[in-house]
């Protein structure tokens, strides 16, 4: 018994929290196992299992906030590191061909160039707008300056959603309804004439 009690005692505070609360948590499993196993057989929770139910509920509502506040900081922190925007246009020009493929089939199928895709010339025109497109995005993507607007970007939503949480601000929204009812294929086409 003695080493226990020295093991614990040479435990510095975090280490003794992430104890207690490691041996909650492993409380509440074996709570919620053994309500689960004695509803099932029909019988009543004990009051011993409901208590420690309640109080592994009680302790991971008072832990959930500071925690979720924590790993938001610690995100933000990573984020403001990073360098996204020079990421995606490394991707783009990974994939500049398929890219330009792409967009001149996209806009070959587009419903509103009928007319003009007849005109001669018109796959060098697009061939050639999509190539200074897909440059002119590359080229900014790389500049430095995308890189802090976007990180001010994360950084900026970050702190709302940091205030929101310490807020309690999403306890408060309504739950959003469901979609509505789908329709069947049969009711669009009837309705198109």
């Amino acid at each position: 018994m003695r080493p226990v009690v020295d093991w614990i005692a040479g435990l510095s505070t975090t280490q003794l929290v992430l104890l207690v609360l490691g041996v909650l948590v492993a409380l509440g499993l074996v709570a919620g196992y053994l309500t689960r196993s004695l509803v099932r057989r029909g019988r009543r929770t004990p009051w011993v299992v409901e208590r420690v139910n309640r109080t592994a509920n009680t302790v991971i509502d008072l832990v959930k906030r500071p925690i979720t506040i924590a790993v938001l900081d610690e995100v933000a922190d990573v984020i403001q590191t990073g360098h996204y925007t020079r990421n995606i246009s490394a991707a783009l020009v990974e994939n500049h061909d398929e890219l330009k493929r792409l967009v001149a089939e996209k806009v070959r199928q587009d419903p509103n160039v009928r007319l003009i895709g007849k005109l001669p010339g018109y796959d060098a025109v697009v061939g050639q707008v999509s190539e200074t497109t897909l440059r002119v995005l590359i080229e900014m993507l790389g500049d430095p300056r995308m890189d802090e607007l976007v990180s001010d970007l994360l950084r900026n939503n970050l702190q709302q959603i940091k205030l929101a949480v310490r807020e309690r601000q999403h306890e408060n929204v309504p739950v959003p309804p469901g979609p509505g009812p789908v329709r069947p294929a049969a009711n669009v086409r009837n309705r198109r004439r």
